[in-house]
């Protein structure tokens, strides 16, 4: 519940010295966030076929929700459609997922996972799911559910900025020839 007027603490806090953390406002401590989890996933996955950020996530989607398109998936990895294109071929090079054609309209193509890649999903998802239980250790239980549902919340409310390219400058129009 909001109160008027009333202003959140980190609003007025100075800077932490000798902190890993000085700034404790919201964008340098959701980089900081990602880094952890950016290199707990990078080393739960450095001995398998499959260490790219993005492949398992794709794996993920598309395993969750067969048949989804490259456009979808896309959507739901917060990618380009070039870059998911790019992805569901090393994928697909992988024997891990296959295109299917859309049988209301022929040109769509429908994304599934092969048995190979279900396996790997079936593989990977345990220990995935242990690095980030590590990462949150050090909040009960009832605080990971709350940090969960919290950052839940602020996403869902900022969707319009989760997408590719979203708070990029556009691009300068370069000046006609003189």
């Amino acid at each position: 519940m909001r109160t008027k007027g009333v202003q959140p603490e980190w609003l007025r806090a100075p800077a932490v010295p000798d902190s890993i953390v000085p700034h404790r406002v919201p964008l340098p401590l959701s980089r900081c966030f990602q880094q952890v989890c950016a290199t707990v996933v990078a080393k739960t996955l450095a001995e398998e076929e499959i260490p790219p950020p993005m492949r398992y996530p794709a794996l993920a989607c598309i395993q969750d929700f067969p048949g989804i398109d490259q456009a979808r998936l896309a959507g739901l990895l917060s990618v380009d459609r070039a870059s998911v294109g790019t992805l569901v071929d090393e994928l697909e090079a992988l024997g891990l997922v296959e295109r299917r054609i859309n049988g209301a309209d022929r040109r769509a193509r429908e994304l599934y996972l092969t048995r190979r890649g279900e396996q790997l999903r079936r593989r990977l998802r345990p220990k995935l799911f242990a690095a980030q239980a590590r990462v949150l250790s050090v909040l009960t239980p009832a605080e990971q559910d709350q940090l969960i549902n919290l950052l839940t919340r602020v996403i869902e409310a900022n969707a319009e900025h989760v997408r590719p390219g979203a708070g990029r400058r556009p691009p300068r129009r370069r000046s006609a020839a003189k």
